[in-house]
């Protein structure tokens, strides 16, 4: 009961964190959407100038439904924009779209986090819906007993998947960002003022991922203790 009363314990704490975070995006957020960008382009023609000018033109920007829910899709090269982004012409809209197209570069360039990450996804995909099952039972919180040893660590390394993914995807979307922050700047898309509001938009995407990954290690650690300490006894 104790590791159960634990693992409540570190989840309230992680997603309180999580929340914190979450919220201050999207005040970043709304906050950078009422200010223009003064060259007035919308999201989608950041993009496809974004795209264009690093010799890309197989990839087609468009606009999917949803809130932040932009990202690039390898699959079918694709840069997919919320509707905020995809005709907003403000400093968050352009942040986001170039961000994005920073992805599509990555794939463009072969850059090999991008790679590791998408080897991971089909691992991921499969340890993720049951870890946390297997876990549990191995915890004894599903009912068995004092739980298992051997389940625990089973569930132990199947968490460790998304723990790796997490870590790997912290320099996949902070590269992004710095290949977006880059070209803005670099092209003269943005001023002054204006790039720092989108540094400091992507910033804070940036953390979300951050928190993701320190909650998965903390997880990880907490079970790799609990496992030692049963160990022990």
């Amino acid at each position: 009961m104790g590791a159960y009363m634990g693992y409540w314990i570190l989840a309230g704490i992680l997603f309180l964190l999580g929340t914190a975070v979450s919220g201050q995006l999207k005040r970043k957020f709304h906050k950078y959407s009422q200010i223009p960008l003064s060259e007035g382009l919308s999201g989608k023609e950041v993009a496809e100038r974004m795209l264009h000018e690093n010799g890309i033109y197989d990839v087609q920007v468009v606009s999917v439904g949803g809130f932040l829910s932009d990202h690039y899709n390898p699959a079918n090269r694709t840069v997919n924009l919320s509707p905020d982004v995809y005709a907003g012409r403000s400093i968050s809209a352009a942040a986001v779209a170039a961000h994005e197209c920073g992805h599509a570069i990555q794939h463009a360039q072969a850059y090999s986090m991008l790679k590791f990450r998408s080897a991971l996804v089909p691992i991921v995909n499969v340890t993720t819906s049951i870890s946390q099952w297997v876990l549990l039972a191995g915890l004894g919180v599903l009912g068995f007993g004092g739980g298992n040893q051997t389940v625990l660590l089973i569930g132990i390394a199947l968490f460790a998947f998304s723990t790796l993914f997490s870590l790997v995807t912290l320099p996949v979307e902070y590269d992004a960002s710095n290949r977006a922050l880059k070209w803005m700047e670099t092209t003269g898309l943005t001023h002054r003022a204006e790039h720092d509001q989108a540094a400091d938009a992507l910033k804070w995407a940036a953390r979300t991922y951050l928190v993701a990954a320190i909650s998965a290690i903390a997880t990880l650690v907490y079970y790799i203790l609990v496992f030692t300490n049963r160990s022990r006894d």
